[in-house]
């Protein structure tokens, strides 16, 4: 069996390569190229004998037919890859309310544009593998939920022209689209409107590696900066995704037996568990705890006391992420998007 050998030119390499493979059934197969071609694109013009043929070859020589690329081009393929990153190490449900919100947004809008949505999750050391539905055609393009911390590996799916659009904050030396609340913002907003409370020593929980908690951190010390007020690092305690990741906060916190009167906790669900924690501990909220959350899930409204919170704009965000993706499937380019965010104000700091 004759060997192909990778081209010089990288850039070009993948489709020279697939080239080479195309001539080489055609040579075994004893057929043409465009024989070739229609066979793998499952045209009737071909008989069964020789189709049949041509893909066993196909298959001996591990050429790799993408189904996806054939059908866009006859624009058959109504499918978008929606993929939620996990932490192996947390293994952040998908029943996680902010995840059920941002998938029916996503849902919404693709059914509003005629498109079918297939959910995939990857793991978050592992962000390049978000493109494998793309790569085996599966989709025309994917929407990813969450940056994590491997901006790079992002870059270069973006590189090698995989439509991807990004639910995360904006980065230096970005290539490629996110769509996203306007952190810093969001976070200034609850430093501000606990500051106007009175509060002074405001704990921040969350992972501030992860660039959307990082940039609510941010907006944070933004907001006690220009109050005077100097952000300890004392009160900027680790927190996961996890179903105990508030309560484990509060045991760190107050283990570090620093003053505080406030916490600012990454998303509802932690605050939710720092509350929790409190309530157990003896300590009121607000009246000796005030805590704001971020996201402002559907339960932060209906919780006790009600959650003071950051508003995701959700339902904006799933129309944009697709917009966005269309563009880049159309071969368009499509700019990064923050979207504003609002503070809603409850009970649990008032």
């Amino acid at each position: 069996m004759p060997k192909t050998t990778p081209p010089p030119d990288a850039d070009s390499g993948s489709a020279q390569q697939r080239r080479l493979q195309m001539a080489d059934i055609a040579r075994l197969a004893g057929v043409s190229t465009s024989t070739v071609s229609r066979a793998l694109a499952g045209s009737k013009l071909i008989s069964e004998e020789t189709r049949s043929r041509v893909l066993e070859l196909a298959r001996s020589l591990k050429y790799n037919i993408n189904i996806g690329a054939q059908n866009l081009r006859r624009k058959q393929n109504r499918t978008v890859g929606v993929v939620v990153p996990y932490d192996p190490a947390t293994r952040q449900h998908l029943s996680d309310p902010f995840f059920l919100s941002m998938l029916g947004s996503l849902a919404d809008a693709l059914t509003e544009q005629g498109f079918d949505m297939l959910v995939s999750r990857v793991d978050a050391s592992e962000l390049d593998a978000a493109a494998a539905p793309f790569d085996t055609g599966r989709v025309i393009g994917i929407v990813l939920i969450g940056q994590w911390r491997h901006h790079d590996q992002l870059n270069q799916l973006a590189a090698r022209h995989v439509p991807i659009v990004v639910w995360g904050a904006q980065l230096p030396q970005q290539l490629y689209c996110t769509v996203g609340g306007d952190n810093v913002a969001g976070g200034a907003l609850a430093g501000a409107h606990l500051l106007a409370r009175g509060r002074r020593r405001i704990a921040f929980f969350g992972d501030i590696n992860l660039p959307e908690i990082g940039h609510r951190y941010a907006g944070l010390c933004q907001a006690l900066n220009e109050a005077g007020v100097a952000a300890d690092p004392q009160l900027l305690v680790p927190a996961g995704f996890v179903p105990d990741g508030g309560r484990l906060a509060v045991e760190e916190l107050l283990a570090r037996g620093v003053a505080f009167d406030a916490v600012f906790a990454g998303s509802d669900l932690m605050a939710m568990g720092a509350i929790n924690a409190f309530r157990q501990l003896g300590l009121d909220v607000p009246g000796r705890v005030a805590v704001v959350g971020y996201d402002d899930i559907p339960l932060s409204s209906y919780f006790h006391p009600p959650l003071t919170t950051v508003q995701q704009p959700i339902q904006d965000a799933g129309r944009a992420l697709v917009a966005s993706l269309l563009e880049l499937t159309e071969g368009r380019p499509a700019p990064s998007l923050q979207l504003p965010t609002r503070l809603i104000v409850r009970d649990s700091t008032v």
